[in-house]
């Protein structure tokens, strides 16, 4: 989950961290309820968990996707990934696949096949005014037409946690990317420290 521009380890201090698993989530920082709920994934979505970490989201997503769903689990790191495989071979999920992949470099996911690309706290990981168009344009080229591109991250405020606040993207600083790339902003969502935006493909 930690790609390009590497943060240092307090930045992460706010993640709860999965005993069994590796990898830094941010799946308890707020109600995942709250989150899938305005998800909305339906039973057969492909929907993919792009920087997965500890594959919480992942693990999340596949209960409602069911069998004639995919969830794909893409990291940098293989060691979370193979958490991840172990994982769902104990809770006997058979619709995650994962794949060890850079977000920063061509996705290996077929043209217009996902339903939902779900990305939660990575962006701040990288310098997006050097990798922010090339990183839309192939999610746009991997969404289905009316895909959705869900974006968790971190308000740009000053904390005691977290990442510092020059390494935040605000909201409006991520849909003007978008907007640039073919998305057009449809949701926000106050997650408390976090918030999270929906776009959609045009």
């Amino acid at each position: 989950m930690n790609y390009g521009k590497k943060c240092n380890k307090e930045h992460f201090g706010h993640y709860k961290k999965n005993s069994n698993r590796k990898g830094p989530s941010s799946f308890n920082m707020h109600d995942p309820e709250l989150v899938f709920n305005k998800l909305n994934l339906r039973e057969g979505d492909i929907f993919l968990d792009l920087g997965c970490g500890a594959g919480d989201y992942s693990m999340y997503a596949s209960k409602i996707v069911g069998d004639s769903g995919k969830v794909y689990a893409l990291d940098i790191w293989e060691d979370s990934l193979n958490s991840i495989k172990e994982e769902s071979v104990l809770k006997g999920f058979t619709n995650i696949k994962t794949i060890v992949s850079d977000i920063k470099k061509p996705l290996p996911i077929n043209n217009k096949s996902i339903d939902v690309c779900f990305i939660a706290t990575v962006l701040h990981t990288l310098d997006i005014d050097k990798v922010g168009e090339k990183i839309f344009r192939e999610i746009n080229r991997i969404l289905k037409i009316q895909g959705r591109l869900v974006i968790i991250e971190c308000k740009k405020e000053d904390l005691p946690f977290g990442p510092p606040k020059q390494l935040r993207h605000s909201p409006e600083e991520l849909e003007e990317i978008a907007k640039l790339n073919g998305f057009k902003k449809t949701a926000y969502v106050d997650l408390g420290y976090n918030y999270m935006v929906e776009f959609i493909a045009k």
